[in-house]
């Protein structure tokens, strides 16, 4: 019979190998959806350089160690220059980016820019900061980017980031319209990619806690609580724990658009729709698929080979 020390040794070595094997799972398939979404909409090209934003939040700091792991395996040559804006909230450690960016041997930018004084003078108390300071920021971003010579700015939303978006703009905004995982800038002049755009937020809170990012938390509008994208994202997060791949759903649902179907009369000539005589397979079926039950397991997104395949 096995003393109580080593049923407990083995116990714990059980665990801790279930742990590593999820954690193998984990960093596949981020690596995994991120090469399929720069594959899917070409964001990276050979001898780019992306500036990847990097605000001291899970989200691009997640974004940063994973593009830098796949531009080692890569079959193309780019370079990465993290860039980060300290805009001068108070109590804001300034030093730890620097340590942490030195340490992964990463080329990187710190842009000082005073843009608190200026959002919280023109904002009155109680409202929304998000606006003004993420314009701000943006413009800020873009300067930043061409005096680097950058070629793409890389940021760090993920796919529920662009759900909740699209369910902000459909619930209050009146557009069916969500956000995209590559853009031209407003002046023409760059092209913004998000190549989280198929990560979970959760799979990038596991990857957190696993990397052991040094976090810095937003003191500027973390605390906004009232927001209606905060309250967005717990409704999309509490039908995710009913229904198990429904975000998924929703994201593969932008990428399969009908407009025959919708109601914009600019993509769609329902003016002058006559009757031809002829079947046509996307027609009046809108119903005739429609599931009485959550779907059993999510739908594939991707068809594009990835950048790269662990």
């Amino acid at each position: 019979m096995n003393a109580p020390n080593e049923l407990d040794f083995a116990a714990h070595r059980k665990a801790q190998l279930k742990a590593e094997h999820e954690t193998h799972k984990l960093s596949k398939r981020l690596h995994r959806q991120v090469g399929q979404a720069i594959a899917d909409f070409n964001m990276i090209e050979a001898g780019d350089k992306v500036m990847v934003c990097v605000s001291g939040g899970k989200d691009s700091y997640a974004l940063l160690d994973i593009l830098v792991s796949l531009r080692e395996r890569a079959p193309i040559g780019f370079d990465i220059v993290a860039v980060n804006l300290d805009q001068k909230q108070p109590g804001f450690p300034a030093e730890v980016l620097p340590a942490y960016l030195k340490s992964r041997g990463v080329a990187f930018h710190i842009e000082n820019q005073d843009t608190y004084s200026i959002v919280k003078r023109l904002v009155p108390e109680g409202q929304t900061m998000c606006s003004l300071c993420s314009r701000l920021r943006r413009g800020i971003l873009y300067r930043v980017a061409g005096e680097l010579g950058a070629t793409k700015i890389a940021l760090g939303h993920h796919r529920d980031d662009i759900v909740v978006t699209l369910l902000m703009n459909m619930f209050f905004g009146g557009k069916l319209k969500g956000m995209p995982p590559k853009l031209a800038s407003d002046d023409g002049r760059h092209i913004v990619i998000r190549p989280l755009a198929y990560v979970a937020e959760t799979d990038l809170e596991r990857w957190a806690l696993h990397r052991q990012f040094p976090i810095i938390p937003c003191t500027l509008c973390g605390s906004q609580d009232h927001l209606q994208r905060v309250q967005v994202k717990q409704m999309l997060r509490d039908w995710e724990r009913q229904y198990p791949g429904r975000s998924d759903n929703m994201l593969h649902a932008m990428a399969h658009v009908v407009p025959s179907h919708l109601l914009d009369r600019n993509l769609h000539p329902f003016a002058t729709l006559q009757a031809t005589g002829v079947t046509d397979a996307a027609g009046d079926v809108a119903f005739d698929d429609e599931p009485c039950a959550p779907p059993a397991a999510t739908v594939r997104l991707h068809r594009a080979p990835p950048l790269q395949e662990d």
